[in-house]
């Protein structure tokens, strides 16, 4: 009577252990096409369940790149409109899933376990508060809170774009220049306090912490911090702001406090998220290529799949300054 050929007759056969096998059958994460090769190779040999090995492979892909973001925000949309259209074409979906709101700290993790490997072959996370993650599928970061992990990581350069920022407001020739700073857990907007304190070193203006205020990225936070920085005897003729809608709102606080943007104070903010340009007067600001940001994931996220060495594991993307209508010379006082 023949013996029933197993899992460990094809491991030796192929020179691996019995998990590489076991994987590469099933379709999943962590084995090189040439190891998954060899594997296939020493299956159709022996005879081992072949036909069920097709079928299992078969059905653990799903043919969906999940994308895990904290909430549904400007930002997070123009990502997703990247990925979206870097996924065209490629018989990939896309779905979009957050889980912070409910899980709060740490999400990413436990959003990882219920996705991985039934309902997604891979995972971008965009902004995400821990890296150390542990999944059986490919994971791509953006804008992760801790920067640089062992993940496949891109972002922007945050600290060149506020010096970009303050550099464009010091040409304008102001002198007194706040900031509006954005979360302090988040790695970018730390880079981008950084870089608003070197501009001004740069400059030859002493840092004023009378003029820093926190909008950590919420709109009636900024609102509060801008109320009271343009109350200060002292005011600012130039605000700059972490992210685009805390700039909007420092326009708001203007107005409402009476002062002309941009004849009675300069505004600039960072993202060039959609609302900036439609915004009266349109908003200038720092652009980073948040679409560019979604399709280098979808990029690297593939080739993970196809179970390609990255060149490059982590990105970094230029801004640039786009300068429109709420910036000018400051007012003579």
């Amino acid at each position: 009577m023949t013996r029933r050929v197993t899992i460990h007759d094809v491991a030796a056969a192929a020179g691996v252990s019995v998990a590489t096998v076991s994987k590469a059958v099933n379709g999943r994460y962590g084995v090189s096409p040439e190891t998954v090769s060899r594997v296939l190779d020493a299956v159709r040999a022996l005879g081992y369940e072949s036909s069920l090995v097709a079928s299992s492979m078969r059905s653990r892909r799903t043919g969906v790149i999940g994308v895990l973001v904290a909430d549904i925000e400007p930002f997070s949309a123009e990502i997703l409109k990247g990925v979206g259209g870097a996924l065209s074409g490629t018989g990939y979906d896309l779905l979009a899933y957050t889980g912070a709101r409910r899980d709060g700290e740490g999400w990413e993790r436990r959003s990882l376990s219920r996705l991985s490997g039934t309902l997604i072959d891979a995972a971008i996370l965009v902004t995400p508060t821990v890296v150390n993650v542990a999944a059986e599928v490919p994971i791509v970061a953006i804008d992760p809170h801790t920067g640089r992990a062992d993940l496949p990581t891109v972002e922007s350069d945050s600290f060149t774009g506020a010096q970009q920022a303050v550099h464009h407001l010091v040409q304008l020739g102001h002198r007194r220049i706040g900031f509006i700073a954005g979360r302090p857990d988040l790695r970018s907007a730390v880079a981008r306090a950084s870089g608003y304190r070197e501009a001004l070193s740069a400059a030859g203006i002493p840092f004023d912490p009378a003029l820093v205020g926190q909008g950590h990225y919420e709109q009636d936070v900024a609102r509060e911090a801008a109320h009271a920085m343009l109350a200060l005897p002292d005011p600012p003729t130039a605000v700059f702001a972490a992210n685009d809608l805390s700039a909007l709102s420092i326009v708001e606080v203007a107005a409402a406090r009476g002062l002309r943007v941009p004849d009675d104070l300069s505004v600039v903010g960072f993202d060039d998220v959609p609302e900036a340009a439609r915004a009266q007067p349109p908003l200038t600001t720092v652009r980073q290529p948040m679409k560019i940001l979604g399709a280098e994931a979808v990029r690297m996220v593939l080739a993970l799949l196809a179970g390609e060495e990255l060149p490059e594991t982590h990105l970094q993307l230029a801004t640039r300054l786009v300068a429109r209508g709420t910036t000018a010379p400051p007012p003579r006082r």
